[in-house]
């Protein structure tokens, strides 16, 4: 299996350092662990610079609701490595009695994007339980997502590949709509038919749902902060803030851009053809 192998630069600034400089002046709540994961260090960080095949460490950019953790997760399967989605620690913290629920909980129903500050906590904390398991490489999704945590990524690691999903609004709108996730497994699904032509250069798309199965069909809710009005303000936020954060990697030859040309049938053969990935192992991502 080819892979994009990660270039062996490695820095020597800790994630603490970096945080430091980054949000001298912000005040955390006290009850945030800011722990450093130990292979984020000088030390650990200079013992892996021989990387092995299923060690990359890839970001996934794209708008909410673009695909990034179902692609995402796949690749991580593919690669053999875990995958970590911000949203989903968002989620898990929301769900939870810690101290950031209830700033969470006004924060996401406002289709509001959350903080540095509380990412990083999350996400700090997520790596080193990762690392306590024997963890090597990820498939960081939905962080970065600002130049100032772009900044602290690329002060501790460097990182490969930044693959940058792209949809038409239009697609994505419906597609956010259209989401359904199952209370009992957790799993997510999809009720939109996606059909769109082609018009003023633009390719027609077509995406089918993405149905539950029977036993999870009386079980599926539709997320809180799924409604046009708020999912449309999302789209809105993240456009102004993608954009310098894709310039940052582009500027250092690292970001892909890859445009979906359906659903997934359509999109992950292409994507693995755009990744250089060998097409004869795709099986073993897509069951």
């Amino acid at each position: 299996m080819a892979v994009l192998l990660r270039n062996p630069k490695i820095s020597i600034k800790s994630f603490s350092s970096c945080i430091s400089r980054n949000f001298s002046g912000t005040t955390l709540n006290s009850e945030i662990d800011l722990k450093v994961p130990s292979f984020l260090s000088k030390n650990s960080l200079l013992r892996r610079q021989e990387t092995k095949e299923g060690n990359v460490q890839w970001v996934f950019l794209g708008c909410p609701g673009v695909g990034k953790g179902t692609y995402a997760s796949r690749l991580s399967i593919f690669l053999g490595v875990p995958h970590i989605a911000t949203g989903d620690l968002v989620r898990e913290e929301l769900n939870s009695s810690g101290p950031l629920a209830s700033q969470l909980k006004e924060i996401v129903n406002q289709g509001k994007l959350v903080s540095d500050e509380i990412i990083i906590s999350l996400l700090s904390k997520r790596l080193e339980a990762g690392e306590a398991k024997g963890e090597s490489g990820f498939i960081l999704d939905g962080f970065p997502r600002t130049i100032s945590q772009a900044e602290i990524l690329e002060g501790v690691t460097d990182i490969d590949l930044v693959v940058n999903l792209k949809l038409q609004k239009e697609a994505l709108l419906a597609k956010c709509l259209g989401r359904r996730i199952c209370i009992e497994c957790g799993r997510n699904y999809n009720v939109a038919c996606i059909d769109i032509k082609g018009e003023n250069g633009n390719p027609g798309i077509y995406m089918d749902p993405l149905p539950a199965p029977p036993q999870c069909v009386p079980k599926l809710i539709q997320r809180a902060d799924d409604t046009e009005e708020v999912v449309k303000e999302r789209l809105r936020i993240y456009d102004e803030m993608s954009q310098p954060v894709e310039e940052f990697y582009r500027s250092r030859g690292k970001l892909l851009e890859f445009d979906l040309p359906g659903g997934i049938p359509e999109s992950w053969p292409k994507l693995l053809e755009a990744l250089n990935l060998d097409h004869e192992d795709k099986c073993s991502a897509v069951a």
